[in-house]
């Protein structure tokens, strides 16, 4: 027998549904203030975008709710009164937003209904499609060729006066150039998007950070603020740039330049001077602009700019015309957006965790919120500075973000909703794993736990020594490492090597084939390479790439123990700090006598013979390169990949800086990719690597 459905929850009365678009009018008007007005947004563009929907949704059943001062019959918030004030000659309107392939479908259709002639036809229709940068919109004024005014879009009608700090864009042309495709046009208006890239803002933040002045939100938000400097010359030290994508009035180009297409008036007015993102495609279907928005969601990790979206727009010009606009928007265009990357939600508690070198880190625990289809509940916070700088509390209203579409990351707290039961938070006084004390060395931004035997260290240190780097004891994962640790048949490096098959299979989810192979995996890693065997030890500073060129310097491990730290900061390579931290690690009565146990119980360390090629007609190209490997490559791991490379005297690091000289990239390569763009590095693909090893 089929059970009753529960009833629909009753129908919101008129009176209630009045009380909720009086409330998102005023909501709607103070978030377009903050994000156009004043550069400070206190919400997500997501959760923005969900109140705007809604708060169309009741106006559309109930008209008479729309008063004449809605947020969706406006554009943007009033200027500023700290600049002057100027008229846009025709208004610069919002777009329309997608959310989903139906929704550019119903725009479509919207528009062929209303353009359905003989002259064009439902599929006759062509799109132009460009990227939706995450930046600052403005207009640019030209009478005979030359740049006069200078607009921030404002409130759609009238906007800031930016002449002096625009003229600071080097990619801003003061002078159009001369064609004869047709004459300069005696008055144009060009609109466009200020921007700032990734790697530029990493690198602007940093000096904010180190000069302890407040941080960027996100690159538009340094855009924005850049542009609306009262100084132009502070505004000259900013990177700002700009990509041109459409035109106010511009009847005198138009006819100039016979235009009669969106994608025709992009090419005169590249030809004129004005920078287009080579990412636009023009006369696409309709069929061919949903595969464009897949293709360039795939592309987004890879751009140096934040992007967030795609504009679609008509590519006819008559037909826009006869489409005409609506209050807020052109019938035209809309925006189809990406999932959202940035969400506001709440810390409900700060955490420490403790690494393998016994660095204390904080964690945010979250309200759990979907960020770009993946849930977040959690986010580094990093160190005490960070969250004195940034002021992050316990009970904090938050934006965070997925840095590089994966790390999630606080980036502000929402001051104008805290209530007072806010907490700030300290980081504790003793280890919360051990109850050691714990202690910040000179400057270094880190707390330690100075405790070597605590065991939330030992867990991490012992996982690090068994990964493929190290001792690459296949099975002997990070579960298994756990059980051992806690029941107390590890204590140390050199345990591991006394374990048997007996002790093993007695482990949870553990049977005698599992055991006997993982004692198989530790005899087979008892001989190992210098270089390996000191990348396992886990030493402060003392990664893959310092351990190769300790082991090519040093050649043998005793040799490299009897060194003194004058003897290691001069070898190239090896900083101040690493010196400090293996001579330490050595003289450390305890991991000498780890290190002999290790032996007595059968790690033989392999003596190094030097890497390093010498100069001259038969070195490797990589020789001496400063080499980054990114993405996957379909060829070979990256640790195979990595082990090639030294082989031919390349150093192999694993972050980009401005040092590096190649970046290898493979499939699906982020935000390192970005940044060498950026800044210039070399960037070669995997075929192209593939030719210069093999040649190695």
């Amino acid at each position: 027998m089929t059970e009753p459905s529960s009833p629909s929850p009753p129908e919101p009365s008129f009176e209630e549904f009045k009380k909720e678009a009086a409330r998102l009018q005023k909501e709607l008007h103070h978030h377009n203030i903050r994000y156009h007005g004043m550069d400070a947004p206190v919400i997500s563009d997501a959760e923005y975008d969900r109140m705007m929907q809604r708060l169309m949704e009741i106006e559309t059943r109930f008209p008479g709710l729309s008063t004449p001062d809605s947020p969706t019959l406006r554009i943007g918030a009033k200027a500023l009164t700290s600049f002057e004030t100027a008229r846009h000659t025709i208004p610069m309107q919002s777009l329309d937003n997608a959310f989903n392939d139906q929704d550019v479908i119903d725009f479509h259709n919207r528009a062929a209904r209303i353009l359905n002639t003989e002259e064009l036809s439902h599929g006759d229709i062509r799109y132009t499609v460009e990227p939706k940068f995450d930046g600052v919109a403005v207009e640019l004024r030209y009478e005979n060729g030359r740049l006069t005014l200078a607009l921030t879009r404002g409130d759609g009608t009238m906007g800031e006066v930016i002449t002096d700090n625009v003229r600071t864009i080097s990619s801003v042309p003061l002078k159009l150039n001369p064609t004869d495709r047709g004459k300069v046009p005696e008055i144009l208006e060009v609109r466009g998007e200020v921007i700032i890239n990734a790697g530029d803002f990493e690198a602007l933040n940093k000096k904010r950070l180190e000069a302890g002045e407040s941080l960027f939100a996100n690159p538009r938000n340094a855009a924005a603020g850049s542009l609306r400097q009262l100084d132009s010359r502070i505004t000259a030290k900013r990177p700002l740039e700009i990509f041109v994508y459409g035109v106010g009035l511009a009847q005198d180009l138009i006819d100039n330049f016979n235009i009669d297409s969106h994608s025709g008036l992009l090419e005169a007015l590249k030809i004129l001077g004005f920078r287009i993102s080579p990412l636009i495609e023009t006369r696409l279907t309709l069929a061919q602009v949903l595969e464009r928005f897949k293709a360039l969601y795939g592309l987004r990790r890879n751009l140096a700019y934040e992007i967030d979206g795609m504009v679609i727009k008509i590519d006819d010009l008559s037909a826009q015309e006869r489409l005409g606009t609506k209050a807020r928007s052109p019938r035209w265009a809309i925006a189809y957006k990406f999932p959202a990357l940035e969400e506001t939600t709440v810390i409900k508690d700060i955490i420490v965790q403790v690494g393998r070198t016994g660095t204390l880190t904080p964690v945010a625990i979250l309200e759990p919120v979907n960020i770009g289809g993946v849930m977040v509940s959690r986010a580094s916070l990093h160190n005490q500075d960070e969250i004195q700088n940034k002021d992050i509390r316990i009970n904090d209203t938050v934006i965070v973000k997925r840095a590089g579409d994966v790390i999630p990351q606080v980036i502000k707290p929402v001051k104008s909703k805290r209530t007072g039961q806010e907490i700030v938070f300290a980081m504790p006084t003793h280890c919360p794993v051990c109850g050691s004390i714990v202690r910040r060395f000179g400057n270094e931004a880190a707390v330690k736990c100075i405790n070597a035997s605590c065991k939330a260290q030992l867990k991490q240190r012992l996982t690090h020594f068994v990964s493929k780097g190290g001792f690459d004891m296949d099975g002997l994962g990070k579960k298994l490492i756990e059980q051992l640790v806690d029941r107390g048949l590890v204590a140390s490096f050199a345990d591991l090597f006394t374990l048997d098959r007996p002790t093993l299979a007695a482990m949870d989810r553990m049977g005698e084939k599992s055991a006997a192979n993982i004692v198989k995996a530790i005899e087979d890693s008892k001989s190992i390479p210098l270089r390996r065997f000191l990348f396992a030890l886990g030493m402060d500073h003392t990664g893959e790439s310092a351990a190769l060129v300790l082991s090519n310097t040093f050649l043998t491990l005793d040799a490299l123990v009897k060194a003194i730290g004058e003897e290691l900061s001069a070898v190239e390579g090896i900083g101040p700090k690493t010196a400090e931290s293996i001579v330490a690690f050595f003289a450390n009565q305890e991991n000498r006598a780890t290190i002999d146990r290790m032996m007595e119980n059968g790690v033989v360390v392999e003596d190094q013979g030097p890497v390093k090629q010498e100069d001259g007609p038969g070195a490797s190209f990589f020789n001496e390169k400063r080499v980054v490997l990114t993405g996957t490559l379909s060829t070979m791991t990256r640790s195979v990949a990595k082990q090639r490379l030294e082989q031919q005297g390349a150093r192999v690091g694993s972050s980009v800086t401005k040092n590096t000289d190649i970046l290898v990239a493979g499939e699906s390569s982020g935000s390192k990719l970005a940044k060498a763009i950026s800044l210039g590095v070399t960037v070669m693909d995997e075929q192209t690597f593939l030719e210069h090893i093999e040649v190695g």
